[in-house]
């Protein structure tokens, strides 16, 4: 554990905690009974909170304990499951899992971001949630017209899209207020899709999902977003390395991004991917690879950039 500093769990589905002494106790949801839990956090000195992402259950508290002034993170459920598995705890109730984010989060918190709220950001992030959602209702639905020869059916399903092309227009005139209305914003939306290849919808994506985007290395913006391979060797055994985990969403823009700048034979990414090809790599090792390029210019130019840094 860090000394410098108590580190707390919270179970955000019932809100129960432990603090470093064991101690553990129930929590509502109320902007009144979080200033309440807070104040008695502030009772330890120092510390840190971590709370598992909860499909956006865990915004309201850690808002309010970030305007309470505490160190809060967001932590993965799979990782914090997974650390549970490797240290023997099977187990699995409310209060043990808040036990095992403060575990997880004494062991690992140097290495993390502080949760730190930007609205138009957040507001960004569930716009681009909702559009990607339409996008693959829309694809399913374009697949069922393809066996549908129901008339009736095929007339709901040719209605259901033409309102969902104008709810993704809506959404995104909306992106488009958001960057009009956020100087800041705007600015680096503009500065990152100078890069060949990224357009609109990937520029958005990272600015509202991976705020860490210049704050870390570009080995750490890779593994954020799934590209960056991990080694594999044992004993005298040593395999391809091999990319895990990560930002799903934004690894599949940013490949469709790669694609389209292999297209227009852009000198830097194209350039890098055929050389890749050239050395007989193969197709998608060669891909992955310079989306990784990718994400590494992006992570630099933000990097380099004041605006990311407001």
């Amino acid at each position: 554990m860090i000394h410098d500093i108590a580190v707390v769990g919270i179970d955000v589905s019932k809100q129960y905690f432990d603090t470093p002494a064991g101690k553990s106790f129930r929590c509502g949801s109320s902007p009144h009974e979080i200033t309440q839990l807070a104040r008695r956090l502030w009772e330890l000195g120092p510390v840190a909170v971590g709370l598992e992402a909860s499909g956006g259950y865990e915004s309201r508290l850690a808002d309010g304990l970030h305007a309470a002034g505490l160190e809060v993170y967001i932590v993965a459920p799979a990782r914090v499951r997974s650390f549970a598995r490797a240290i023997g705890q099977l187990a699995k109730t409310d209060r043990i899992d808040a036990a095992m984010i403060a575990r997880y989060l004494a062991a690992v918190r140097r290495d993390l971001t502080p949760y730190a709220p930007d609205p138009a950001c957040r507001r960004m992030h569930a716009i681009s949630a909702h559009r990607r959602r339409l996008l693959a209702e829309r694809s399913g639905l374009v697949s069922q017209l393809d066996t549908i020869d129901e008339p009736l059916v095929r007339d709901l399903i040719e209605e259901r899209l033409r309102t969902i092309a104008q709810d993704i227009a809506t959404l995104d005139a909306a992106i488009d207020d958001v960057l009009t209305q956020t100087p800041r914003l705007r600015k680096s939306h503009a500065r990152l899709r100078q890069v060949t290849g990224v357009g609109p919808v990937l520029a958005t994506a990272l600015l509202a999902d991976m705020p860490e985007l210049g704050k870390v290395s570009a080995k750490v913006a890779a593994a954020l977003v799934g590209v960056a391979p991990y080694a594999r060797q044992s004993g005298a055994t040593e395999r391809n390395g091999r990319c895990a985990g990560g930002r799903k969403h934004l690894r599949d823009i940013a490949y469709m991004a790669v694609l389209s700048a292999i297209k227009v034979r852009d000198p830097v990414l194209g350039g890098f991917y055929q050389r890749l090809r050239m050395r007989g790599k193969p197709f998608k090792l060669a891909i992955i690879a310079t989306v990784r390029k990718l994400i590494t210019i992006l992570n630099a130019i933000a990097r380099s950039d004041p605006a990311f840094a407001q």
